[in-house]
Formats: C-alpha cells, sequence, structure tokens
C-alpha cells in the first residue's frame, strides 16, 4: 500500500423535503503512518433528528478506531450502544467502517448498511464476511470483512438511499437494489478505467436520483469510493523564478516533469515559451463567456492559465465558497488538481517591476498566500499530498 495513492471521496444528496443531510461521512487520513479510516453513518429518519444521530455514531465509530481497539470488539460496543427505536423497531443508526493499513490489509465493519462492493479488474469481487449477533437478541448483525487490496483496486459503500432509490415504481418495484448498483459501477468503470473516486461517486449519487419519482431523493443519498492506485502526478507553476539566470532551469523543470504540467500566469508562460523554443496560442471561444481570461495551450504543457485572478477562483471553488457554476479557467484548473494524487506547487519569487513598486511587493505576497491556501485545501479537504517549493 506503500506505493500507492489512496484516493477517497464521496458524494450526498438531501432528502428533497430537508434542509440537513441525515447521514454522515467522516475520513481520517494519516499520511504519516499511510492509514486511511472512513465512516458512513445513516441515522434514523431525516433532517436534524436523524442527523444528529449519524454524526453521533460516526463520531463514535472513528474515536475507536483510531485507538486500535480490537476491530470486532469496538463495533460492537457501537452497535450494542445504539438503542432500538421503540415504536419502528429498528437502529437509530446504522454505519460502514473501512479500516486500510499500511501493509495493504482492510478491514470493513458494516452494521445495517447495504454490502460494500470491491472492483478489482472492473468486475466484483466477493469478500466472504464474519457475523456477530447483537447482544441485546434484537435482529441486527455485524458483517466483518478482512482481504488485501491490490492496485486499482476500488471499494465502494452507500447508504440505503442508494440501494432502495426507485423503490414502488414501474421499473424498479423494489429499488435499484445492491446488484443493480454493483452492475452499474462495474460497468462505468470497464467503460473508463481510470475514473476519479470523486467521479465515480458522483455518478453513483447522481444515478440513483434518476431513478427517483419526480428525480426527487425520497430518502439522503450517500455514496462513498476509495481508490487504490500508483499516483497521479501533477505539477503547477505559478511565478517567475527569483533570478534571471534560472529561466532555462525553470523551464526546463517543467519540461521534465513526469505528470500533467500547468502553468499559472502570463508572464511565467512567456518565460516557459521562450527558454522551450515553442509557441502560445490562446483559446478566446471556449469560454467566451466568462469574466476569467481565457486558457491558452503550448507543446508539452496541459493547461495554461492567467495567473492571480484564476487561482483566486480555484481557491474559491476547492474551499467551497464559489457560488460560480458555469466552466470556466478556474474550473478546469481545479478539475485536473483534483484528479491528481501528488501535486507540485513550483512558485516564482521576482517580483514584477512593472506591476507595482518594487519596494512594495503585494503581487508576490498575493500569490505567495494563494499558492499556500491551495496547498491547505487540497490536503485537508481533498486529502491529496502536496509540496511547495519557491523558487
Amino acid at each position: 500500500m506503500k506505493s500507492l495513492f489512496t484516493e477517497v471521496e464521496f458524494h450526498q444528496i438531501r432528502k428533497a423535503s430537508e434542509n440537513t443531510l441525515g447521514d454522515a461521512f467522516m475520513v481520517n487520513k494519516d499520511s504519516s503512518e499511510q492509514r486511511l479510516i472512513a465512516v458512513l453513518a445513516d441515522g434514523l429518519g431525516s433532517g436534524v433528528k436523524a442527523n444528529i444521530l449519524a454524526n453521533m455514531t460516526a463520531r463514535m465509530a472513528m474515536k475507536f478506531a483510531e485507538t486500535d481497539t480490537d476491530f470486532t470488539h469496538y463495533a460492537k460496543v457501537i452497535m450494542d450502544a445504539l438503542p432500538v427505536c421503540q415504536v419502528r423497531r429498528i437502529a437509530y443508526a446504522t454505519f460502514t467502517v473501512v479500516d486500510c493499513r499500511p501493509d495493504g490489509s482492510v478491514q470493513i465493519v458494516e452494521q445495517g448498511n447495504p454490502p460494500f462492493i470491491l472492483l478489482r479488474g472492473g468486475q466484483q469481487v466477493k469478500v466472504p464476511a464474519c457475523e456477530y449477533d447483537s447482544a441485546r437478541n434484537d435482529y441486527r448483525k455485524l458483517r466483518v470483512y478482512r482481504f488485501h487490496i491490490q492496485p486499482e483496486d476500488r471499494i465502494v459503500f452507500f447508504s440505503d438511499g442508494v440501494t432502495e432509490s426507485g423503490m414502488g415504481t414501474a421499473g424498479y418495484p423494489l429499488g435499484w437494489r445492491i446488484t443493480g448498483c454493483a452492475d452499474y459501477v462495474a460497468n462505468r468503470v470497464q467503460a473508463e478505467p481510470q475514473i476519479s473516486a470523486r467521479n465515480l461517486a458522483r455518478l453513483v449519487t447522481r444515478t440513483a436520483l434518476q431513478k427517483e419519482p419526480d428525480r426527487k431523493a425520497y430518502d439522503d443519498i450517500s455514496c462513498g469510493v476509495i481508490y487504490f492506485r500508483t499516483p497521479r502526478r501533477t505539477l503547477l507553476a505559478s511565478g517567475p523564478p527569483f533570478a534571471d539566470n534560472r529561466d532555462a532551469d525553470f523551464a526546463e523543470r517543467i519540461r521534465s516533469f513526469d505528470g500533467t504540467r500547468i502553468v499559472s500566469g502570463g508572464t511565467t508562460a512567456d518565460i516557459v515559451a521562450r527558454e522551450l523554443g515553442r509557441d502560445i496560442h490562446t483559446d478566446l471561444f471556449r469560454f467566451k463567456r466568462s469574466s476569467l481570461p481565457p486558457i491558452s495551450t503550448m507543446e508539452g504543457i496541459d493547461l495554461i492559465t492567467e495567473g492571480i485572478l484564476t487561482l483566486t477562483e480555484t481557491l474559491r471553488q476547492l474551499e467551497g465558497s464559489s457560488a460560480r457554476a458555469s466552466e470556466n479557467a478556474a474550473t478546469l484548473l481545479r478539475d485536473r488538481l483534483l484528479d491528481s494524487d501528488v501535486i507540485h506547487l513550483l512558485i516564482g519569487t521576482r517580483i514584477n517591476h512593472a506591476h507595482q513598486d518594487p519596494n512594495l511587493p503585494v503581487e508576490l505576497e498575493i500569490r505567495r498566500s494563494l499558492m499556500r491556501r491551495i496547498a491547505t485545501a487540497l490536503e485537508d479537504r481533498y486529502f491529496k499530498e502536496v509540496n511547495l517549493e519557491f523558487i
């Protein structure tokens, strides 16, 4: 597992009549220990009450898992600690816990949630489970799975809002069910073997929503995907290097990078084009309605954007604070970053004398701040591995 990157993503759609999600999804990714724990809890009912129950259950599961308590023991404790509703005779919350270890071993425990799906080579692989009854002698059971992952494996898990979507309709009288979900994700991966966890999770929830009458969610719909793969690497370079005599080295660093190459900033792109003897072609038509400057292309460079404005909007989108929905240079840059695993930010520190007083290097500080905040968002919100280098 140490040689693989673990991409974990989730997507959720709340019940149409509620303003709050009744499912909770939590992730703890410890880069130093190469360990990842993901929890999906589904609270009884919907709305605020369900949200409280789901979050309480997810936090309890996460705390137990982090202490390295015996996996089966803590799952039993959680199950027995959660009471059963006296009216509906069902548990106050159900849960799935996925614990990925540095030696490549995976432990999964489920109580009440639909069974997870393991995809290997684009096909579903059945994993045997050990079952444990509740100490309260009620209907509840724990399913515990243990196996070792392989490169390109995917773990897909979800709440019953996915498997029960469309229930009662002519096409899906019993809902989409686990077999329908398994066939769908297997077909998607076979059609697009490199599909990211982020895109697959969104496809599952949106496809489930389409099966609902009037495309209105009758329950909270949540899906998590964990994808084990060889790391996808991206270099984002922005700003010219401090010393003019470093331009050639700067351009060569970008040219020789093994992965996706992105340049942000007109001056930066001009330096790379000059040093590599290549032409820049600006695409004025792709995002002609966008308020952001257009993107450009160059041989050997995967994406060229304007600098500060585009980076600022990209940061807003990464932090989830942008209402912008239309596609533009920033959404393109954001998607390239999110589809990557290991991201190297190469930040030039030369002051652009044409833009401001060299004694007040405002643009330089803005660029540094933006790149640091982008790195923090990628690490904290999307669990990417990010390196910053100032040149």
